[in-house]
């Protein structure tokens, strides 16, 4: 076993390529493509790590934009309306709550309230915009980004199965996948699978949950003290939006709209293989338990109470 693992490591670039290529078939959903990333990076080890980094985030907003070719803006509105509240309250429920677990629990405060971010808004997206704000080091960053990283896994797994096992509609499940899974990838991929109203929602709300990055990043540089610190602003989500229009009030050809669509799943789906692929024994490790419990609990309360307001409310 050792040395066909070596053999593997020994050809890691041709396979890495390879298993790229493999997620554009059309039987390889977001959540294999996810799983062979974390296989891929576990037992063999990345060979384009850095470079994953950078096009998985490229490659997302792509996607993202694309699947806005796919959807009416006033079914999306209409469907997403129910998120804003969600939105509002979890956000700041969270942040709030996370700071106080991380005095709590005594761990640094910076790696706690960029844990906190990642949970509240949209995983790794919202640490990279607050961290320069937060003049975070580099461990603060790795250890948060570590944590939201593998719940996000996580909830790519089992939030399709749980939402059958409640017997969840399309609305409710994109609405749950939105507030509880960190990042955009993850949630678009598990609104995905569940379905295409599930994934209308489920998009719908979380580009809207993902403009809190920019009061987030404004109030963390007051209560850090941080002047003249440039704020990233999501811009994929106006184009979103844009995608959205032209779909709704430009008459393009059903063939254009369904091959923009269908390239953009794929786009998602190598998407999320990349970023699984970053995923590695080091970076676990580097985590340590506090963080780990410390997203573990925030997840669980955001989670589990936005089910029961979804469900029961």
């Amino acid at each position: 076993m050792q040395n066909f693992i070596m053999i593997l490591k020994k050809y890691s670039k041709p396979l890495f390529i390879l298993m790229v290529a493999l997620c554009l078939l059309p039987f390889v959903s977001p959540p294999i493509a996810l799983f062979s990333g974390l296989f891929f990076a576990i037992v063999i080890g990345n060979p384009y790590a850095k470079q994953s980094k950078k096009i998985s985030k490229q490659l997302l907003q792509y996607a993202v934009v694309g699947l806005g070719f796919g959807m009416n803006l006033y079914s999306s509105l209409e469907a997403g309306k129910e998120g804003i509240v969600f939105t509002v309250v979890s956000v700041i429920g969270v942040m709030m709550l996370g700071m106080w677990l991380t005095r709590r629990m005594k761990i640094e405060e910076k790696t706690g309230y960029l844990i906190s971010a990642g949970t509240a808004i949209c995983g790794g997206s919202a640490i990279a915009a607050v961290s320069p704000v937060l003049k975070a080091k580099e461990h603060d960053i790795s250890v948060a980004l570590g944590t939201v990283f593998i719940l996000n896994a996580i909830a790519l797994f089992i939030f399709p199965p749980i939402g059958h096992w409640l017997d969840m509609t399309q609305q409710q499940f994109g609405t749950w996948a939105a507030i509880a899974i960190h990042d955009t990838s993850s949630v678009v991929g598990a609104g995905e699978v569940y379905g295409a109203q599930a994934l209308q929602v489920a998009t719908t709300v979380k580009l809207t949950r993902a403009l809190w990055i920019i009061p987030l990043a404004l109030i963390t540089s007051y209560i850090f003290k941080a002047k003249d610190q440039k704020i990233s602003i999501p811009w994929f989500i106006l184009f979103f939006v844009l995608a959205m229009i032209v779909n709704t009030f430009i008459p393009l050809p059903a063939a254009l709209t369904n091959i923009i669509s269908f390239i953009s799943k794929k786009a998602l789906t190598v998407t999320l293989f990349l970023i699984g692929s970053g995923l590695s024994l080091s970076v676990i490790k580097e985590v340590g338990i506090k963080p780990l419990l410390l997203g573990v609990g925030l997840w669980v309360v955001i989670g589990i109470s936005s089910l029961l307001v979804i469900l029961y409310i």
